[in-house]
């Protein structure tokens, strides 16, 4: 949720001329995630967050804000998508796919409580029961190839410690496949800056982009490695534990995906070390960007290598 692509007010109140949403007051940028630009949008008729797609194509965003707009009929706390005079969700703003979805109440945490915790764990379990009745599908573009292919092209950027553990990983990860386990839609990105929450209770899950068709598992495992991890960087066995009662008060972990849990929690991490190097080796250009730090998964991964308490 960067700002890439400038929009500017006389071009957006055009734009907005498509909806029925009263005049435009207040146009801001937010300048926080990676892979989208997004703003702040306040008309006469309340306050909007406007998306602009920097990889998507406009084909491409049906999949994305009708599951939106699915998750939400179905009372998983998500933003819903805003339908234009054409009862569309998106049309070109700035030469760029763009959508309006509401606007929610709440912010996101640094420092999540067990509580929060077993709030978020409760409500992914939700949409993951929602999503099974979600007619479209969409594969991981961030998968194991992705992952394969990005480190490889990597490899000649790092340094030879690095490059040694990454490339070890993907070789791991390669030899395990998980085609067997429970599968569906997931959310792919679920990290304490996609939840707002309002006290211990979710106001809503945002930044739906990276949705797709995948393994269940590997999605409590992305939100587990984010939602747990301390101040230290180590994963607090307590926040851990909370998340998993939470998402299992609502959907049981079979005894297949408690197996694969340990090779799992690794999986997730590589695949966000791989885009945080990948970010800050080739980064995109923009106004407002900013790259995080990649050595917070390598250490996650390695700790997870080690690691014997699972918290199941």
């Amino acid at each position: 949720m960067s700002v890439y692509t400038t929009v500017s007010r006389a071009s957006l109140a055009q734009w907005l001329q498509r909806y029925a949403l009263g005049e435009l007051l207040e146009l801001q940028g937010i300048a926080a995630g990676i892979t989208n630009t997004n703003y702040f949008v306040t008309t006469t008729h309340g306050r909007y967050v406007l998306t602009l797609f920097e990889t998507l194509q406009l084909e491409e965003l049906p999949y994305y804000l009708t599951l939106m707009s699915h998750l939400a009929r179905h009372g998983v706390a998500c933003p819903a998508p805003v339908a234009d005079h054409t009862d569309g969700f998106a049309s070109l703003l700035a030469g760029k796919p763009a959508c309006l979805v509401s606007c929610l109440r709440g912010g996101d945490v640094a420092a999540p409580n067990a509580a929060q915790c077993r709030a978020v764990g409760e409500m992914l379990a939700q949409m993951h029961l929602a999503g099974a009745t979600f007619p479209l599908k969409m594969k991981n573009p961030r998968g194991p190839r992705w992952w394969s292919r990005t480190a490889q092209a990597l490899y000649p950027q790092l340094d030879a410690a690095v490059a040694a553990s990454l490339r070890a990983e993907v070789q791991f990860q390669d030899s395990h496949r998980f085609d067997h386990l429970p599968s569906g839609v997931i959310h792919a990105d679920l990290f304490r800056d996609n939840v707002l929450m309002d006290g211990d209770a979710i106001a809503g899950f945002i930044d739906f982009y990276y949705a797709c068709n995948d393994v269940l598992l590997y999605d409590v495992a992305i939100a587990v490695n984010d939602w747990a991890r301390g101040e230290t960087g180590e994963i607090d066995p307590q926040l851990a534990r909370a998340f998993l009662a939470g998402y299992q008060a609502a959907r049981k972990l079979s005894e297949e995906e408690i197996a694969a849990w340990p090779v799992m929690l690794r999986a997730a991490a590589l695949r966000f070390w791989t885009s945080r190097l990948h970010d800050l080796y080739q980064p995109m250009d923009g106004e407002l960007t900013y790259t995080k730090d990649p050595r917070v998964f390598q250490k996650l991964l390695e700790a997870h290598r080690q690691r014997q308490d699972f918290w199941l």
